[in-house]
């Protein structure tokens, strides 16, 4: 009898973990197709974003973008496969939406972050050279000119100005480029245009986050935001303020390009999360 019982529980337990095994397998799927729901509402115009890089974790975007589209009732699919943008993808959306830069890594690196103690790994030095190359290609950046163009919406956040260094089209049509940034600390972002539909009743506001320093290529009347650094500290031989945010319009769309993003306490500053809701309002035309 306790032979047929340890029988018994062996070949439960073995049948536990082959339906463990599977439900993994499930739950993988699952997570894919999730990947591509809508947060929001099931009618109304379509969202897509392009998120998460090396230097910024899928999951974080992921959560900060489903607070917005979910108070806005917007359908957003979300993405990492950079490769897919087209302007056949994009057909079937009304808004693009970056949150990551332009390089990816095809040899891998050490550790996400690039911090110093990457170099003191055990396998650092048999570790193939760290080597970034653009994923844009000049078409994908012709599809998104196109895309907006055509009347539809960029809202290209934090550092997808990056990405303009890598494709002429892109830039083109974002109106502008990364130039970099010092580490994370406290700066001051400035309401420049209050008279703008994404800034009106927007107050200035202090984040702790990356300060980006950009190049705006279109006119200084499409600015709508500056940030400064009021402790009086400089990027490299920048001074202490930048750009921080553009509107404008591109043939029949529109594009908004805002600096803060670096973490979900940037994203969810509550000035910042107003003007990002304002951005797509602006940006969707409703």
């Amino acid at each position: 009898m306790n032979s047929m019982k340890g029988m018994s529980r062996r070949r439960l337990l073995k049948n536990l973990g082959a339906l463990g095994v599977l439900g993994q397998r499930e739950a993988l799927i699952d997570l894919r197709v999730a990947a591509a729901e809508p947060t929001g509402g099931a009618e109304g115009p379509r969202v897509l974003a392009l998120i998460g890089d090396r230097y910024h974790n899928s999951d974080y975007i992921r959560v900060s973008l489903n607070k917005l589209f979910q108070e806005l009732n917007l359908r957003v699919d979300y993405t990492i496969n950079y490769d897919e943008i087209s302007g056949g993808l994009l057909r079937n959306y009304r808004l693009l939406v970056c949150l990551r830069d332009g390089m990816i890594w095809p040899n891998g690196y050490l550790e996400p972050n690039d911090y110093d103690y990457s170099r003191e790994l055990e396998n650092s030095r048999e570790w193939p050279k760290e080597e970034f190359q653009p994923w844009i290609t000049e078409e994908q950046g012709k599809a998104i000119r196109d895309f907006v163009a055509a009347g539809n919406g960029l809202y290209a956040l934090h550092n997808s100005s990056n990405i303009s260094l890598y494709s002429k089209a892109f830039r083109e049509v974002m109106g502008g480029a990364y130039i970099g940034h010092p580490p994370l600390r406290p700066f001051r972002v400035r309401v420049v245009s209050r008279n703008h539909p994404i800034t009106q009743g927007i107050e200035g506001f202090t984040v702790n986050d990356e300060q980006h320093f950009v190049t705006c290529d279109r006119d200084p009347k499409n600015i709508i935001l500056r940030s400064e650094n009021v402790d009086g500290l400089v990027y490299e031989n920048l001074g202490t303020t930048s750009v921080a945010g553009w509107a404008q319009d591109y043939g029949k769309g529109r594009v908004v390009f805002t600096a803060v993003g670096h973490t979900l306490h940037a994203m969810w500053q509550p000035e910042h999360f107003k003007i990002q809701k304002n951005s797509v309002r602006w940006l969707l035309k409703i």
